[in-house]
């Protein structure tokens, strides 16, 4: 890892250890200064980063300097998140949080990951043949995400994440991340109404908007709620009932067919239910060490999500189809485009291929100035 500055999450760490001292490297220095003012927080970052940005532009009608950020995953609690705000980061996403604790995949939970052609596109024979795993770091970075959702209660995170949305500057959000627990022997009814009940605790700390997870295994046997169009569009008319006009995200995995996608814009931003679509999670891959046995231990943990450099081409495609479907079917939705996003230029190009905003996790997690190089490389307005 020599090529990389120290990430803010320390990846030989354990989730629980990072959780408790983290963030690392340049985020640890950021909380280290003493609080700034607010107009220091907004234009945090190189001297033409700081003339160009007035929080005159918006994200679903909420005030933003850039809408670049960090999506759901690395920003484990209220001081990653500060953190994340004060070296730029205009949009941070709380970690995905549940109606009650949930425990994290053992260690270790991130492996460097080599693609043999450095990308992977669902479909790939490479993803069910085996991808190369090890703790060899090195460009074009990406990573496996094997955690698994953890979640702190309610009573620990509700209160954190009032202090994490309290520590946004001006033109910055704090987007809260929830997602619905399934169990053995609960009801569709009960699923459905844990997604509800998740939301209307998030809605308790304040928040102006907030993402609901579609897109990490949780029903059993490794599918994912957005393989459901139908069964999304009956949880989010739930939760929109009870969030009222708060703007609703949802995050999506990549989604092969035109077919299934379209479905899933007409089951929910078609009635109203949602107002963005953050994609993408991850790419699903057989991971393995140099042997050809399995890379990361334990049960049921053969595959993992990818994340980084390997999976932008997925990535903008997705936002590829999603703004022609938006243009096609006369519809107003947001698109948060995020996938190997690791320089400026991956964040134009998402811009320019239809994203509203843009986020990096990879990309942010070992380069903390991410987002004070993207607004430094922008012309001043």
């Amino acid at each position: 890892m020599a090529e990389y500055a120290e990430p803010f999450y320390d990846v030989n760490l354990s989730y629980a250890e990072n959780y408790e001292c983290g963030p690392f490297g340049a985020f640890a220095g950021a909380l280290a200064k003493s609080t700034p003012s607010t107009t220091e927080t907004s234009v945090s970052g190189s001297a033409a980063a700081a003339t160009a940005y007035d929080s005159s532009s918006s994200f679903l009608d909420l005030p933003v300097n850039l809408p670049f950020g960090i999506p759901a995953g690395p920003l484990l609690n209220s001081r990653f998140t500060t953190a994340a705000f004060r070296m730029g980061f205009d949009l941070a996403v709380y970690k995905t949080v549940r109606t009650r604790a949930w425990d994290c995949n053992p260690f270790p939970n991130v492996l460097s990951v080599h693609p043999r052609t450095g990308a992977l596109t669902p479909g790939d024979a490479e993803l069910d043949e085996g991808v190369l795993a090890d703790s060899h770091f090195e460009r074009p970075l990406s990573i496996s995400n094997s955690f698994g959702v953890p979640s702190r209660d309610p009573d620990e995170w509700q209160p954190d994440m009032r202090d994490a949305i309290a520590a946004a500057g001006l033109g910055q959000l704090l987007i809260p991340s929830f997602q619905g627990s399934r169990h053995e022997g609960m009801t569709t009814s009960e699923y459905i109404a844990d997604h509800v009940t998740a939301a209307r605790l998030v809605r308790e700390t304040g928040a102006q908007l907030m993402e609901m997870n579609t897109s990490c295994p949780n029903e059993g046997r490794n599918r994912l709620l957005c393989d459901d169009p139908r069964l999304v569009g009956e949880i989010t008319q739930a939760v929109k009932n009870e969030i009222g006009d708060m703007p609703l995200i949802i995050k999506l995995a990549y989604l092969p067919s035109d077919e299934a996608l379209e479905r899933m814009v007409r089951e929910t931003a078609a009635h109203g239910s949602v107002q963005a679509f953050a994609t993408i999670n991850t790419v699903s891959a057989k991971l393995v060490d140099r042997k050809g046995n399995q890379a990361l231990p334990g049960e049921g943990r053969e595959r993992s999500g990818v994340c980084g450099s390997a999976i932008r081409s997925a990535g903008l495609d997705m936002v590829r189809r999603l703004a022609g479907m938006r243009e096609r079917l006369g519809l107003d939705f947001a698109i948060i485009g995020i996938g190997g996003v690791m320089s400026p230029a991956d964040y134009q190009v998402y811009r320019t291929t239809g994203a509203d905003a843009v986020m990096s996790a990879t990309g942010a997690m070992w380069d903390c100035e991410l987002a004070h190089r993207i607004k430094g490389e922008l012309p001043r307005q």
